[in-house]
């Protein structure tokens, strides 16, 4: 049987910096590539270009800000949802998925889309949050994010819910990659103090469950070892949390850490960042549902080692369990990252987290509930 194209539209609040975004986009190149019509609405962002190169559409509107008046969006979607008549509606945050589930209830039942919501954050448990596990087919992030939807929304029927792991491209983080001379060239020059020093990175914007207070304790100690560490934090601070984003300049240099720690921002260039570092870290304090940068850098084949629990412990325990270590545990991050100094280790150059096979099963979902048999 052909099936005929479907089209098929994401609802995020921005195409920024994030795995969210990554993920939409990456669904999206693919779905165009595949003849497919793939639609966008998101208030644009970083990653815009690149999503309309890709060949899909995208309709700049407003729906992530927190207010109740951000609700009005949901009949004006309603009437593009008759325009464009798509196969699939996929809800990816919270605000738009309410926009977005107000827009398709209000739809005769016969002519609207089929409604698939992708839980991608371990949320506060509430009726606002809930609206993740509302599509007619839920999927989650990893087995942790499954978990969580069971354990919080016991209502919601286990055969809704899909488990669909994010995945990289393997030519995109090939194995034993490094960034080429000119790179480096640009990349020292713009911070020459992590020339000839072994490199830390924690790639993560700038929050306080991201782990950068456990980062700075961490560089902390290795330099108490006479260790030759640098750390590296990559990662945008959002306008609204720049206090805590000062906290963390104060506390840096508090602990006279102004030479050892660099703050890059937002950078387009993580890949070449984590392929120079000797050791990436994941440090959230709080489970990750995913964690998209743990398996990046170990598709590159730079050990990462991380707090085990959430999406991070599910990668590590399968790829690089070496890697684990339990949830705050600084001094045993200390004692590995010091271990790996004297003694690096190998990380495997397979692992089952790929971006294929991500794909793959997010259509073969879509076909499923749109062309039932």
């Amino acid at each position: 049987m052909v099936r005929k194209p479907l089209t098929v539209v994401q609802l995020l609040p921005a195409m920024d910096a994030g795995g969210v975004e990554k993920g939409t986009l990456e669904l999206a190149r693919y779905l165009a590539r595949h003849g497919h019509r793939a639609i966008v609405i998101s208030d644009g962002g970083r990653m815009l270009p690149a999503l309309l190169d890709s060949g899909a559409e995208h309709l700049c509107w407003n729906i992530g800000k927190k207010s109740p008046r951000t609700l009005r969006w949901a009949p004006r979607l309603r009437a593009k949802l008759r325009e464009y008549q798509p196969d699939i509606l996929h809800l990816r945050s919270r605000v738009p998925a309410w926009i977005g589930y107000l827009a398709w209830r209000g739809m005769p039942h016969r002519s609207r889309p089929r409604l698939i919501t992708t839980v991608h954050g371990m949320y506060t448990v509430g009726r606002y949050s809930a609206i993740m596990t509302r599509g007619e087919r839920v999927i989650a992030v990893s087995e942790a994010t499954r978990d969580y939807i069971r354990n919080n929304y016991p209502a919601v029927p286990s055969n809704r819910i899909r488990v669909i792991h994010r995945g990289v491209e393997p030519s995109d983080y090939p194995y034993g990659y490094y960034p080429d001379d000119h790179w480096q060239r640009d990349w020292f020059a713009m911070y020459p103090r992590a020339r000839d020093k072994y490199l830390v990175t924690l790639p993560a914007r700038i929050t306080r469950l991201k782990g950068h207070e456990d980062f700075i304790d961490v560089i902390q100690a290795l330099k108490a070892r006479g260790l030759p560490v640098h750390g590296l934090i990559v990662g945008a601070s959002h306008p609204r949390k720049r206090r805590f984003f000062r906290e963390i300049q104060e506390r840096i240099a508090s602990a006279r850490l102004h030479h050892d720690i660099s703050l890059t921002g937002h950078r387009g260039d993580l890949r070449e960042i984590m392929a120079l570092s000797n050791v990436v870290l994941s440090l959230s304090r709080e489970p990750e549902t995913f964690g998209r940068t743990t398996i990046e850098a170990l598709s590159l084949g730079i050990p990462v080692a991380g707090f085990s629990h959430g999406g991070v412990g599910e990668q590590l325990q399968e790829v690089f369990p070496q890697g684990q270590v339990a949830v705050g545990d600084v001094r045993a991050i200390v004692e590995k990252i010091a271990d790996w100094y004297s003694a690096p280790p190998v990380v495997p150059t397979e692992h089952p987290f790929r971006l294929q096979s991500m794909l793959t099963k997010t259509v073969q979902l879509y076909e499923e509930v749109a062309f039932p048999q």
